[in-house]
């Protein structure tokens, strides 16, 4: 699949490597070095301003293996949208299946058991050999990002390598790779100048030195390309000799007085006042830097700038996009907010106006936090919350939600309703009752993005879905929230699935059908896939009941055929159309159909809870169902134990009662025959499952997943004893042959896999 055609948004300039300018100075040996090292990790970890970057294009230029490129910034810090431009990096090199794209595509699963697999497989199947290089790490701390980047260091082919840039050593195994030969490592002593090189910079810069200010310029900057260039800088614009430069050093404090004093106070006044006031943005091209400046000719002083100061740095071909070095880019900040602080918010403010014009409103976001716009970023993002949770980019929501406070959430009570949506989803029941309190006491009169008149109908739909209150009271919100929504509002649909689900739960299975047939029906205009596969689950598991298995089998295939062509069969939701597939199946005895359908329900066990009663209960009671059917006994009497534990939390889930106390009084009478462990996993134990294939340790999956290094091994034995395996790796190869884990998921390199 080509970069262009994949399912989401890419920013193509940080998947090109940067044009290496005439002149750079080149580290032949250390390539060379690299080149021949067969290892399938390389680290090139330094403080800013030691060419990093430049080193990489330059070993790009002369490996004749294709570079993989990757630019980060912090906009990758989360795991998705980190994996998207992986794979799409890769993508250009050697076309990856469709599945993978897919699988990045959409909202919930698990990034271990759904995604990662996709794409660490693709990896380590490629025909070809290639260089992954992965610049700027350090920008990158999610935890969850930098746990895919040892996997993909598990998964890398022979002749390929991932080569990783980076500020400061980056928390990976670095130690186990060491130990194992698995990486080559080139630090500050590799790339500093020595005086050869350094004269070889400063007359690329059209300077030129005496054989003793030479040495005198390279041993007090230590070799430091940044500080070599900027002392180089400085000469050009003026200063006498580099005698100036006798207590400049890389210490942050030395290098910021001199850039100060001795460069930027020797640019134009023009050209010094354009490099400040445009370090506010990420990127900079000549109409975006026109609109921050309210001036005109902001293209050529770029292609000036680029030209003369190769901290100045062309993202493309044509001259459209640049970005500075980003020490000089911190550097230039820094002396606006020294020089001109009250201008700062200015810039931003205009920079946010501009990307709005210009359609890029996740960047507006950005700025206008910057600009301290909280009321336009609070639209914004209530405009594009739930577009961005149903792409799958659930940690860039979390974190614009994490920059309003409890009382900014009762002014902006659509963010709160969004976050206990989010969190309602995502198994964070607590979280997602205490944000909708938010909402509920909140009197904000500013429009919402649906053209609700207030956040009622809003709270209304959410309270339904959640069920907290119970059935009825869950019917009367869905009711409200109909009556008030505009009828063009995204949460419609929502409003529509959970009055026809209260329906069926208070016994008026008529009435829920002629519901849920009409949502289907509206598919088209409401526009929302997950709640119809949802009804389309719920119609096919009515007509199971009812004995309709023709209706049955022809609405479970349209659940199933929506969740698989729209990518979102790893979404929690889908367990119901799963299930239902699974329940048809069993009637057809079509046993291995169903058993694989089961399987992707268990999969997705880990994420169903209270937050959403009525879909955990129901697909728990399902499962229940088809394992008896199979005279898997064993499994069976698990899921309705966690089943059962749901209703004690939400005890008013209507005719859900009574068939969960009729299942349990089917299970009491039936003897367990031998064997069908596999299936008998627990919630708790099918969540650390996709863990267990990883490189980590059990200190470091009890920390990504907030338990106890007891707990962890306690379930990890389970585990085991269930699968009847005997060490982790083995637990791994029978949890793919089930069906549990993506085949896909268990490394290469099996002996990174630590046993409990």
């Amino acid at each position: 699949m080509a970069v262009e055609a994949a399912p989401f948004d890419l920013d193509e300039v940080k998947l090109a490597a940067p044009l290496t300018r005439r002149g750079t100075v080149a580290k032949s040996d250390l390539i060379g070095r690299l080149r021949a090292a067969s290892v399938p990790c390389a680290t090139v970890v330094a403080p800013a301003g030691y060419g990093k970057t430049t080193f990489l294009a330059q070993w790009a230029e002369v490996d004749p293996r294709p570079f993989a490129w990757v630019s980060l910034d912090g906009r990758d810090d989360d795991a998705v949208v980190f994996l998207r431009y992986i794979a799409a990096a890769i993508d250009r090199i050697e076309p990856l299946p469709p599945g993978v794209f897919d699988a990045l595509s959409g909202p919930g699963g698990s990034d271990w058991a759904m995604r990662v697999p996709h794409v660490t497989s693709a990896l380590a199947a490629l025909e070809g050999e290639l260089v992954l290089a992965l610049d700027d790490l350090h920008l990158v701390s999610n935890p969850s990002c930098l746990d895919v980047v040892a996997a993909l260091v598990q998964s890398v082919p022979a002749g390929s390598q991932i080569v990783i840039a980076s500020r400061e050593e980056p928390p990976l195994p670095l130690a186990r790779w060491r130990a194992l030969g698995w990486m080559h490592e080139v630090g500050v002593p590799d790339l500093r100048l020595d005086e050869l090189e350094a004269a070889l910079l400063l007359d690329t810069a059209g300077v030129e030195l005496d054989a003793p200010q030479l040495c005198e310029l390279t041993e007090q900057t230590e070799g430091w390309p940044a500080g070599l260039y900027l002392a180089a800088l400085s000469l050009q614009a003026g200063a006498a000799s580099p005698a100036g430069t006798e207590s400049f050093s890389g210490s942050d404090r030395f290098v910021s007085e001199y850039f100060r004093f001795e460069l930027m106070t020797r640019q134009p006044a023009v050209e010094a006042q354009f490099l400040r006031n445009t370090s506010v943005l990420h990127r900079l091209s000549g109409g975006f830097c026109d609109a921050v400046l309210e001036t005109r000719g902001s293209a050529g002083m770029l292609e000036t700038l680029e030209r003369r100061n190769g901290f100045v740095v062309a993202l493309d071909r044509r001259g459209d996009w640049y970005r500075y070095h980003h020490l000089f880019g911190q550097l230039l900040r820094d002396e606006l907010e020294r020089s001109d602080p009250a201008l700062v918010p200015a810039l931003n403010s205009r920079a946010m106006a501009w990307c709005l014009a210009n359609e890029l409103t996740e960047e507006a976001i950005v700025y206008g936090r910057a600009a301290g716009e909280t009321e336009t970023v609070a639209g914004l993002v209530d405009a594009l919350a739930l577009s961005v949770y149903y792409d799958g980019r659930l940690e860039t929501l979390e974190e614009w939600l994490s920059w309003f406070g409890e009382d900014e959430l009762t002014r902006y009570p659509a963010l709160a309703v969004i976050g206990a949506w989010v969190r309602a989803l995502t198994g964070r029941p607590a979280d997602a009752e205490r944000w909708l309190a938010l909402a509920e006491a909140a009197t904000s009169t500013i429009p919402l993005s649906d053209g609700s008149a207030t956040i009622e109908p809003w709270v209304a739909t959410l309270r339904a879905a959640m069920m907290s209150n119970g059935v009825e009271l869950a019917l009367a919100d869905a009711d409200l929230a109909l009556d008030l929504l505009p009828s063009g509002s995204a949460w419609v649909p929502d409003a529509h699935l959970s009055r026809g689900v209260a329906h069926a739960l208070l016994g008026d299975t008529q009435r829920a059908t002629d519901d849920l047939t009409a949502l289907v029906e509206l598919a088209g205009a409401l526009g929302s896939v997950e709640v119809v596969y949802l009804a389309q689950a719920q119609l096919a598991l009515f007509a199971a009941k009812q004995g309709a298995w023709g209706e049955a089998g022809r609405r479970a295939r349209a659940a199933q055929t929506l969740v698989d062509e729209t990518g979102l069969g790893d979404y929690a939701s889908s367990a119901l159309a799963h299930v239902a597939t699974a329940r048809v199946a069993v009637h057809e005895v079509r046993h291995d159909d169903a058993r694989a359908a089961l399987a992707r329900t268990h999969r997705l066990r880990p994420l169903l809870d209270h937050s959403i009663p009525w879909l955990t209960i129901e697909v728990g009671l399902e499962l229940t169902r088809a394992h008896l059917a199979l005279a898997e006994i064993a499994a069976a009497r698990t899921i309705l134990s966690e089943t059962e534990r749901v209703l004690e939390l939400r005890p008013n889930m209507g005719s859900l009662v009574e068939e969960a106390r009729e299942l349990h009084d089917k299970l009491v009478a039936t003897s367990e025959p031998a064997g069908a462990w596999a299936m008998s996993l627990t919630g708790a134990e099918l969540r650390l499952l996709p863990y267990l294939a990883t490189h980590l340790t059990v200190p470091e999956i009890a920390t990504r997943l907030f338990l106890s290094r007891n707990t962890v091994k306690t379930e990890a034995v389970s585990i085991y004893r269930k699968l009847s395996a005997s060490s982790r790796s083995e637990a791994i190869e029978r949890a793919v042959e089930v069906g549990l884990l993506e085949s896909s998921v268990h490394p290469p390199h099996a002996n990174l896999i630590q046993n409990v």
